[in-house]
């Protein structure tokens, strides 16, 4: 019976994928970068962001709209807007612009983000900037702020009634002002509450559209917004929500004709196991011609289509590389792989909402594999790492007895999204553990792979200083 960690693998999954590929050294690649190499030369533990994946991301879900708007013949337009929530850096949102994109922001603080995007050419006053989220005074003026400095393709989305109360106060634009209305859905049976805390509740939004926007020569109902929060599944939920809001759509469109935009939240999900399957193609057809049929069968026009994907753009961009330290057997039967680092403080989505990341070993792929249990260096009962998406264990290749050998390197691919921005970058983390370091590949001028250290480890120094024992 062959049990390397490479039979496993081939026994289980079809190997090599889009992707994930060993090379001649046994070593895993990832988008074609030597992972091994890295370590080699930076050490672990360390972020990886894969800057290529992006243009992937972006050109794939472009072209399969672009199919089914043909194949359909449906007559509203795609855009593709990326929700910078997801991920902030200046390298990524840069990456991203590179391929038409537009933005959709949650705080003031993007504002201050676009202003630098602006004063660098990376957008135009012509970009689409969705505003989303429950918005504070500062959000709201930094919002009329950019509608009153020329930007004529922001659209405030409504979260709430008494919003539209501070853009009619502080918005002094002569031309008609384009806002959305965000539709509070209702949330999956299984979840904490039956209503989303965000939007407007749909009972009311026809109300309020003829009360406070009807008739206002300074602002147009351009969009309605509606956000699943489980994402765009192929399943009973999804489609019943979807048509709720298309027949809502339609009511409006009927006594508002300047509304032509529906804003299609939650975006699809990405590879976070090796036997994922989705059918990104079909869902786009099933959205496209779903939309098509119920706008016919109430005789308004179809509207323009509007996505927010951030998962979907940065996530398969992403890993996280460690070191196994060491074999704790605490147990007749449970083995512990311990890493030089901390779910907690790097994948805080493996602790807070129990995310399964797609996790493979760098090297030993010829070494008998066994079931291990991964933890991390806090002391929180809740930083381990137990199970896959697909099997309640984690296996991996055994380690040396010989210390004296290489260590194991393991990797969690396909964290680009969030990881970073819930964990808090550069800040203070549980038990001290430093960030770790980040490293970027990007393809430079002639199309070759070039790899740069964005930041180094986080220092000791840093963390008493932002504690206030160094002044």
């Amino acid at each position: 019976m062959n049990n390397t960690y490479n039979d496993l693998v081939n026994q289980t999954f079809h190997f090599p994928q889009e992707g994930f590929d060993i090379n001649d050294n046994n070593t895993l690649m990832f988008n074609n970068v030597d992972i091994k190499a890295l370590i080699d030369k930076y050490g672990t533990p360390f972020k990886l962001t894969y800057l290529p994946k992006i243009g992937m991301q972006v050109n794939k879900a472009k072209k399969m709209f672009a199919d089914a708007i043909k194949k359909h013949k449906y007559e509203g337009n795609y855009y593709y807007c990326y929700c910078t929530k997801s991920s902030h850096f200046s390298f990524i949102l840069e990456e991203t612009l590179k391929h038409g994109v537009h933005i959709e922001t949650s705080f003031a603080y993007d504002i201050d983000i676009l202003k630098q995007l602006y004063k660098r050419k990376k957008i135009t006053k012509d970009t689409f900037i969705v505003c989303n989220g429950f918005k504070t005074k500062p959000y709201t003026r930094s919002i009329a702020q950019l509608i009153n400095d020329g930007f004529k393709n922001v659209i405030p989305v409504l979260d709430n009634k008494n919003e539209f109360d501070d853009y009619k106060r502080s918005i002094r634009s002569k031309e008609p002002v384009n806002i959305g209305i965000r539709i509070a859905t209702e949330e999956e049976p299984t979840f904490d509450f039956y209503t989303s805390r965000l939007g407007i509740r749909s009972r009311d939004i026809l109300e309020f559209y003829v009360d406070k926007i009807k008739g206002n020569d300074r602002f147009h109902l351009k969009m309605l917004h509606f956000f699943m929060n489980k994402g765009i599944k192929d399943d009973i939920y999804y489609w019943s929500e979807l048509n709720k809001v298309l027949n809502l759509y339609c009511q409006l469109k009927k006594i508002c004709p300047e509304l032509s935009g529906l804003n299609l939240g939650g975006g699809f999900p990405i590879k976070h196991s090796l036997n994922f399957e989705y059918d990104y193609t079909y869902m786009v057809n099933e959205i496209v011609s779903t939309i098509k049929k119920v706008c016919k069968r109430n005789k308004v026009d179809v509207p323009d289509i509007y996505t927010e994907f951030g998962s979907f753009t940065i996530g398969e961009t992403g890993a996280v590389i460690y070191s196994v330290l060491d074999e704790k057997m605490q147990n007749d039967r449970e083995i512990w792989y311990m890493i030089d680092s901390s779910f907690i403080t790097t994948l805080p989505d493996t602790w807070g909402i129990g995310e399964k990341f797609l996790m493979l070993p760098i090297n030993k792929w010829e070494s008998e594999y066994q079931e291990v249990h991964l933890g991390g260096l806090t002391c929180d009962s809740h930083d381990f790492y137990t199970s896959e998406e697909h099997i309640n264990a984690v296996f991996l290749p055994k380690l040396d007895k010989d210390k004296s050998q290489e260590p194991l390197y393991i990797g969690f691919f396909h964290t680009g999204a969030y990881q970073d921005q819930l964990s808090g970058y550069g800040g203070i983390k549980h038990c001290m553990i430093p960030s770790p370091k980040h490293i970027v590949v990007e393809r430079n001028k002639d199309g070759v792979l070039e790899d740069w250290l964005y930041a180094k480890e986080q220092t000791p120094q840093s963390m008493l200083k932002i504690l206030g024992y160094i002044r």
